[in-house]
């Protein structure tokens, strides 16, 4: 059975559509939106918090973005993307789960109101509230990569830069200011042109 992906690829679900693409899984992309597509009843009762991404892998049903690319990589990575020991399976979740907690609001908050929002919707004040929170993190990440090429290191590109690179796109996207976290620009400039990274930006860039 194809695997079913529900949700829009301008939100979490680029990741899991990375993912997928990385991972060569046959797929089908279920077009659900932000407002009225996830609050249906048919789609409430695959995720009932009423949010995207979610999937449906020949009948088990999973929501929340990182627990899928994860789930996804370990059932079919076949050792590629996942990786095989406690500790390095440790520090994927310890990764993915900091960029969710240190990153991800403030670069959506900076972003959105700096590039993306329609400019009369944008608010300076947030934009310059968030970009403030954001060189403590992504100092340690940069810090992190000036001595290997990927967040895992030696293991090379792993579900961990997926989500933690996901969660950045869409600064580098937008041409935001990152020239101040070299190291974090070299790996971006890395792993978001890789072949499936590409395919998974033509569904959401268009």
């Amino acid at each position: 059975m194809t695997l079913r992906i529900y949700g829009a690829p301008r939100s979490r679900t680029f990741r899991v559509l990375w993912a997928a693409e990385e991972l060569g899984i046959p797929y089908e992309n279920i077009p659900v939106d932000f407002a009225e597509g996830s609050k249906k009843p048919e789609y409430l009762a695959i995720n009932p918090n009423g949010r995207i991404p979610a999937i449906d892998d020949d009948g088990f049903v999973l929501f929340e973005s990182l627990a899928i690319t994860m789930y996804l990589a370990r059932k079919h990575g076949n050792g590629k993307l996942y990786p095989s020991s406690p500790q390095a399976e440790a520090c994927l979740w310890q990764w993915s789960l900091w960029g969710a907690n240190e990153i991800e609001v403030p670069m959506v908050q900076w972003i959105g109101n700096r590039f993306v929002l329609p400019p009369e919707k944008r608010n300076e004040a947030i934009a310059a509230e968030a970009e403030a929170k954001l060189p403590r993190p992504m100092g340690v990440l940069d810090a992190h990569l000036a001595t290997r090429e990927h967040i895992l290191g030696a293991g090379g590109f792993t579900i961990a830069d997926l989500n933690v690179a996901s969660l950045v796109y869409t600064a580098w996207f937008n041409k935001g200011d990152l020239s101040r976290w070299p190291q974090v620009q070299a790996w971006l400039d890395r792993v978001l042109t890789r072949p499936a990274a590409l395919k998974a930006r033509k569904l959401r860039e268009g």
